[in-house]
């Protein structure tokens, strides 16, 4: 079935807003990660913010279209290259091991992108409508304007409507969930997924919403400890924001001003990044009452009450929403190292260098070839691709390469593709095994054996993500 977005008065329902050390001199991978955050950059916010877009299109983390980085930029969905859809990947797995496996109150759930009930908690109801059944009307001979107008109300009334977010889907799912818990409390429910929203200036075109990756967890607590929980989870939120930043000042959090969001939030806290055009929301918290929960649930107070010590109440709940699309933008702007350095000869030379979390890296290695055989030297590689490959590290197959390139020309590309490792394979290795490894972040190249490569990456990224 053909269908579209329709955006007009009578097909947007507007509603209130609703509120250990390694056996290699690279011995600590965050040390000098983190170290390079007060190095001198490239001044002039103009500059940085265009060889940020270029950095971004050029290695493969989003399309190169004005269009496509005007959404990137807003915080919603955009054409993402190979590379920013593995690090949009990455973050939702680090933001579902931090929310859901680490708790054991915390249960995923997953909700329909469509339903037939308008969500109370919507900011705007946006519905899908057969285009077909809609041209029929409007075409129809004969038709008076209150009959053409009654016909489109109802097939409207009948269309399915979007999500906008997901915190109704987990309301929704409240009552399923109590006995999981026990009708004790607190417990909380989780998802990640795409959502749509419209815009107040449409860039996609006439009438069609923006789409959006949301991770959501929604907290139900006892309304005597609702204030302290938003206070813990605004806490866990920013750590967790700041543990893969290259640059954790300039992740923040603000409360939010009394009468912002209206009457259906008592309270509400955003953790922020501060872009150079400004301070930009990551994720929002909410202190939500029971207010939604009720009206979700027809004010069924007997059916919704857990157990919060001897009492029996109605719980409150706390909404944590995160901008995901928004993130993989921060996080690449705060990666970013524009480097100037003086050689003897007075030279200037300007390095641009993606310092991504090494967990977080779309690319850990790039294998490529040396001066030598060119059949075993391949041969070689490939192996070392495999068994990587195996172990669940990414490898870029650089010796598969047509344009011969300078080891310098490779490493550039590799800094600004945040590669945290080049792994140079020559004559040499054919020999005795050995193969040259440079870092990413202290270009320092050494010497390791082919064999202990796989468990020193395994075990460098295994570390930087206990620090």
């Amino acid at each position: 079935m053909l269908t579209h977005c329709v955006r007009t008065q009578v097909f947007f329902l507007r509603r209130p807003k609703m509120p250990s050390p390694l056996p290699c001199r690279f011995t600590n991978p965050l040390q000098f990660w983190r170290d390079c955050a007060s190095l001198p950059s490239d001044t002039g916010d103009t500059d940085h913010i265009k060889t940020f877009i270029e950095l971004c299109s050029d290695r493969y983390y989003i399309i190169r279209d004005t269009r496509n980085w005007d959404s990137f930029r807003r915080g919603i969905n955009c054409r993402y290259g190979p590379l920013g859809m593995e690090l949009r990947k990455g973050m939702l797995d680090k933001w579902w091991a931090s929310v859901v496996m680490s708790r054991a109150q915390v249960f995923g759930i997953s909700t329909m992108h469509l339903t037939r009930n308008t969500s109370a908690t919507a900011e705007s109801t946006l519905k899908l409508v057969d285009s077909n059944a809609l041209d029929c009307t409007v075409n129809q001979k004969g038709l008076a304007w209150d009959q053409a107008r009654d016909t489109l109300k109802r097939q409207l009334q009948g269309s399915p409507t979007v999500r906008t977010n997901l915190l109704q889907g987990a309301l929704e799912q409240y009552l399923p969930s109590l006995e999981l818990v026990n009708r004790r409390l607190p417990f909380g429910l989780a998802e990640t997924g795409v959502c749509y929203q419209p815009l107040e200036e449409q860039t996609n075109g006439p009438g069609c919403p923006a789409e959006l990756t949301q991770a959501s967890l929604v907290w139900f607590c006892s309304p005597r400890t609702s204030s302290q929980w938003l206070d813990y989870w605004a806490r866990q939120r920013l750590q967790w924001w700041r543990k893969f930043a290259l640059g954790p000042s300039s992740f923040s959090c603000s409360d939010v001003s009394d009468g912002e969001e209206g009457e259906r939030a008592s309270r509400g806290v955003r953790i922020l990044y501060h872009f150079p055009w400004g301070a930009e929301p990551l994720e929002t918290l909410w202190n939500l009452g029971d207010a939604e929960l009720l009206q979700t649930h027809k004010g069924s107070r007997a059916k919704l009450q857990c157990r919060d010590g001897r009492k029996s109440v109605v719980p409150h709940v706390i909404s944590v929403s995160g901008n995901v699309d928004r993130g993989v933008l921060a996080y690449l702007h705060n990666s970013l190292q524009e480097i100037r350095k003086t050689d003897s000869k007075q030279r200037l030379h300007k390095r641009k260098v993606l310092k991504l979390h090494p967990s977080l890296a779309p690319v850990k290695v790039a294998l490529d070839m040396g001066r030598g055989p060119t059949v075993d030297l391949r041969q070689v590689c490939e192996g070392l691709l495999q068994e990587l490959l195996e172990g669940g590290i990414t490898a870029w197959p650089g010796y598969l390469e047509t344009m011969p390139s300078s080891m310098e020309q490779l490493n550039t590309k590799y800094d600004e593709m945040g590669v945290l490792f080049t792994i140079a394979i020559t004559d040499g290795t054919l020999e005795s095994g050995l193969v040259l490894v440079r870092s990413r972040d202290t270009t320092i190249k050494e010497t390791m054996h082919i064999s202990k490569v796989k468990a020193f990456l395994a075990k460098y990224i295994s570390a930087s993500e206990n620090i």
